[in-house]
């Protein structure tokens, strides 16, 4: 995918600043603790910082069917506190949660009834809700986690969550690790899912705009949903509307109880530490975590396409589309010739899309992504792009079509070959990233990939592609019958009605 060959080829700077006199390998120290948490760390001392991440394999993809929209509210959830942070007495607030959780659930159980609702029982449900958190704000101290951190010189305090997992970011003084450790093993420990329902309305919000709103949300989620009939990455991340509006407390709470254990995680810590020490740190924070049984990976597998998808969305805005086609992900030989497929194709000003296309004035704009939307499970390649006026996005597929069949047909050119392997080796003589990319990069790797090294096989995996290897690739999946196109359509206005002036007389 385009977006972890940029991950790549940032990890790739860092590789040459930290291996120029000691191979990457010799630089990441590990360790496993008994309950199954791996640990990463890099040593450097570059400045008094230090990135500690924690990413967990729970993304959109370990959902359950009635709990859609989960893991991205779980993510907004943890932010909320602990039993002693957020709070100023968790013993009377605990009270009041647990009475707001039994209405709103009755609220829900009524409002799901449809058609068959009891308009009174539901106004009077919502009323009794309302005075139970409007009674629970007596306890809570609103963003306490943020304060914390921001009064002790951290950045990037944040979390995300994708379709294969959930990750927890920071970057702090380096004499600081051991209160991250504090505070952030509190969370997994003692965590306070307070002001459920208050959040819950918050990420309804956050779709209307992110998605409802949006032109390109619009079209990605309908895009997913259209390529991926029984595989979960056709799922939105944040949940189709009555996902949401169906989501508890008893469901967030399983889910972190299950997803969020200790072996099911990777933690990373990047800067100026000593890792002798920090392994005993880590050891005595977040040792006594227990293990879970691990949860069951996904077992549905997308069937093969048998014929070309087609959907248009209506959307008062500019047209654009998105075409998709079905592929093995890392680490398959052929997810590595696609990377380099998608440099050839996108990639700088030089790239073929670019000359071909853009420069014809034919696009405003194409881009290609490998590994759309994950990477834990096979996915899809996918070229965006948007027409310039008067073309259409009829005129750019027809162009986006000659390109992908120049490359079934035409082998591509030594000079060319070489040029995108120079943009790769660039990157090794680029500036050091910073110690969060390090760790970002490092996190997801250890915990998609199943290993880090991964990152130190892509480079010469790179270098053993063939100009046969690509014709090859290009003809198994760039089939007609092996795509998804998506299209942005403008809604059209309804007629005006049309008054006899008779008749109005």
């Amino acid at each position: 995918m385009k977006k972890i060959r940029y991950m790549l080829i940032l990890f790739l700077v860092v590789l040459h600043g930290l291996a120029s006199a000691q191979n990457l390998a010799d630089r990441v120290v590990e360790h496993t603790y008994p309950n199954g948490l791996k640990l990463l760390m890099i040593e450097r001392h570059t400045s008094p910082t230090v990135a500690p991440y924690i990413l967990f394999k729970a993304g959109s993809v370990d959902e359950s069917d009635d709990s859609r929209g989960i893991a991205h509210m779980l993510e907004h959830m943890l932010f909320k506190g602990t039993k002693t942070i957020g709070t100023t007495d968790y013993g009377k607030e605990k009270t009041v949660l647990e009475e707001i959780d039994k209405i709103g659930d009755m609220l829900d159980m009524e409002r799901a009834k449809g058609t068959k609702a009891d308009a009174e029982k539901i106004t009077e449900l919502e009323e009794q809700l309302k005075v139970k958190q409007e009674a629970a704000k007596e306890w809570v101290v609103s963003g306490e986690y943020t304060e914390i951190y921001t009064q002790h010189g951290s950045t990037g305090f944040n979390a995300g969550t994708s379709v294969d997992y959930t990750i927890y970011t920071v970057e702090l003084p380096s004499n600081k690790l051991e209160l991250w450790a504090m505070l952030e093993s509190d969370r997994l420990k003692n965590a306070v899912l307070r002001q459920f329902y208050v959040e819950r309305e918050a990420v309804k919000e956050e779709r209307r705009m992110a998605v409802d709103s949006r032109p390109g949300g619009k079209l990605y989620e309908q895009f997913m949903a259209a390529a991926f009939t029984a595989h979960p990455y056709g799922m939105p991340i944040i949940g189709w509307p009555s996902d949401i509006a169906m989501l508890n407390r008893e469901k967030a709470e399983e889910f972190f109880k299950i997803h969020y254990a200790p072996n099911n995680s990777v933690m990373v810590i990047v800067g100026d530490i000593n890792p002798d020490k920090t392994i005993k740190l880590i050891e005595k924070y977040f040792g006594d975590i227990p293990s879970q049984p691990l949860p069951a990976e996904v077992t549905v597998r997308e069937p093969e396409q048998e014929g070309e998808r087609r959907i248009e969305v209506e959307f008062d805005a500019e047209p654009q589309m998105m075409i998709g086609f079905h592929k093995p992900t890392i680490p398959h030989f052929d997810d590595y010739v696609l990377d380099m497929i998608s440099a050839i194709l996108s990639d700088g000003r030089t790239s073929r899309f670019y000359k071909n296309i853009v420069e014809t004035g034919i696009a405003v704009s194409v881009d290609s992504i490998n590994g759309y939307p994950g990477a834990r499970y096979n996915n899809l390649f996918v070229v965006t792009a948007t027409p310039r006026s008067p073309n259409t996005t009829a005129d750019v597929e027809d162009a986006i079509y000659t390109q992908l069949e120049k490359l079934k047909t035409e082998p591509v050119e030594d000079k060319e070959f070489k040029r995108i392997l120079k943009q790769i080796d660039a990157g090794f003589i680029r500036a050091l990233s910073s110690n969060s990319g390090m760790a970002n990069q490092l996190a997801f790797y250890e915990g998609i990939a199943g290993d880090w090294r991964y990152i130190l096989d892509w480079r010469e995996k790179m270098y053993e592609i063939t100009t046969d290897d690509i014709m090859r690739v290009a003809n198994t999946y760039f089939t007609k019958s092996n795509r998804t196109v998506a299209t942005l359509i403008k809604k059209e206005e309804p007629p005006e009605e049309i008054v006899d002036e008779e008749e109005a007389e």
